[in-house]
């Protein structure tokens, strides 16, 4: 039963992949964009040759922990946009989801297969909840390499030794298991509003993204203003604005010089800047895979009993 399952699992995700090319499409084209705006960034440049030059002679005499931090800070950066492109991507995708299959009539096709609506609906949970983030972050991964190969491209053009700058210093593993990390935590916090899609997207006759988007909107509006109180704003809002899987930690530190060089010579990792015992025991955590429950239990049972298609 479970080896049936997990078969049809894979299949419905491979499914989703070639219907759903936006899932590696955008990602792909964000690592070219990014890779080309690094490379034009060099050229551009290349009239500040004397700056440049007493750039690269500091940044060597600096330890390899301060070369280490500069260098995470750098692709830090470049995974931020790609958590945003990916999070636009989950969004979109969900609320398209089973939507587009009633639209199209493509349900009426794979009902006539053996696979159940709920097979159907968890497949595209996990697409959303997993598969897309996983797609990212090697999206994510490539762009890292080849950004600093380019990088080490150019500082070898430079006259610099590349070696010594980048790759003695660059803490590839710490980055990549905190985007990891994080990434994971990030889709696991949101996994409430991805069931709420998907209930929408399984309902609706047009008009999905205005239908699931505009009730987080008014509700805790309405709630507020009718109610005075703020447990809706305090469910929706706040938990769509922050993670709690970060330590105490004071963003100005990056942004004061001194401070992020006592950090930087301390050779603090990304990854210890994560409490994952913290997030995985917060009851809001807890919370939310149970609304995810529900909502994804209801677009099983609409997909099940409406076919207006």
């Amino acid at each position: 039963m479970t080896g049936s399952f997990m078969g049809n699992q894979l299949a419905l995700i491979r499914r989703e992949l070639l219907e759903h090319r936006a899932i590696y499409v955008v990602p792909g084209v964000m690592a070219a964009i990014m890779v080309l705006a690094q490379i034009t960034g060099h050229a551009s440049v290349a009239a500040f040759d004397k700056e440049i030059d007493i750039a690269l002679l500091g940044a060597t005499n600096l330890g390899v922990n301060e070369r280490g931090a500069v260098i995470s800070v750098l692709l830090t950066v470049f995974s931020g946009f790609f958590a945003i492109g990916m999070l636009f991507v989950m969004v979109f995708y969900s609320l398209d989801a089973l939507y587009a299959e009633r639209k199209d009539r493509a349900i009426l096709f794979w009902r006539s297969l053996p696979v159940t609506d709920a097979e159907t609906v968890i497949s595209k949970l996990v697409t959303a909840l997993f598969v897309i983030p996983l797609v990212s972050l090697a999206a994510i991964a490539v762009t890292h390499l080849l950004v600093l190969l380019t990088t080490s491209f150019w500082v070898g053009m430079r006259g610099a030794n590349a070696w010594h700058l980048i790759w003695e210093a660059v803490p590839l593993l710490d980055v990549w298991a905190a985007t990891f990390i994080y990434a994971l935590s990030l889709t696991l916090w949101l996994a409430p509003f991805f069931g709420w899609f998907l209930l929408a997207s399984a309902y609706v006759k047009r008009a999905p993204t205005l239908f699931a988007i505009l009730p987080l909107i008014v509700l805790p509006l309405l709630e507020k203003t009718i109610l005075n109180s703020t447990l809706l704003f305090d469910a929706i809002v706040l938990r769509s604005k922050s993670v709690p899987i970060h330590k105490s930690f004071e963003f100005g530190t990056v942004l004061n010089e001194e401070m992020f060089k006592k950090a930087a010579a301390e050779g603090v990792s990304l990854v210890s800047m994560l409490d994952i015992s913290r997030f995985l025991t917060d009851p809001s955590l807890w919370a939310g895979f149970i609304v995810c429950a529900l909502f994804t239990t209801a677009a099983i049972y609409v997909r099940r009993f409406r076919d207006d298609s």
